[in-house]
């Protein structure tokens, strides 16, 4: 898939699962755990770099995408929240590709969301030129969504548990929006793992 070349993306996969009471990352769907079906996507969308970061259970997740081409970074503050988590990945994303211009921040427990969805929210950023393209489903704004570098230092200054939706809704005339119903279905519970089959 052809996508922006000064675009990455970014997997967050790093927390511990706990309603789940095992790591969700691992739960097999349609031939593929989570974590792996997440990582393949972003990779198919031709982002670059493409960046996962784990924490809770990084040993027992890193082998599951060994063999991807795709930078694994282990956020050793994971425990604080999943702020810790975008910074970690944005500080390696500029680190790394400091010409990169816009960043897509994308879950590992949303499996119904596909490449087609994620190159969708850099489409829609190149025609309305918004800083921000969200994904709309359930009523709100959420992720997968893209963030112009005009944006990194808000996303880099989140604190706790706060994620990138905080970003979104801080200022919504900055936002453009996908309709993305796909991204409803995430899974946090067995109940919820359940209602996929």
């Amino acid at each position: 898939m052809n996508a922006d070349p000064d675009t990455g993306i970014i997997v967050l996969a790093a927390g511990a699962s706990r309603r789940m009471k095992k790591p969700k990352q691992l739960l097999r769907f349609e031939g593929r755990t989570l974590l792996r079906r997440a990582v393949e996507t972003a990779l198919e969308t031709g982002f670059r770099p493409a960046i996962v970061v784990l924490g809770a259970n990084f040993e027992s997740l890193r082998p599951e995408i060994a063999d991807l081409r795709v930078e694994t970074l282990f956020n050793r503050d994971w425990e604080t929240g999943l702020s810790s988590s975008i910074r970690a990945g944005l500080d390696h994303l500029l680190e790394t590709a400091p010409e990169t211009a816009a960043v897509v921040l994308t879950l590992a427990d949303q499996p119904f969301v596909n490449a087609a969805h994620l190159v969708s929210l850099a489409a829609t950023h190149r025609r309305t030129r918004k800083p921000i393209v969200a994904a709309r489903y359930n009523g709100g704004l959420g992720v997968p969504a893209l963030f112009a570098r005009e944006v990194f230092d808000e996303l880099r200054a989140l604190t706790g548990d706060r994620g990138a939706k905080a970003v979104i809704e801080h200022d919504r005339e900055r936002v453009a929006v996908v309709d993305l119903p796909e991204a409803a279905r995430d899974i946090d519970t067995p109940a919820d793992f359940a209602g996929l089959f």
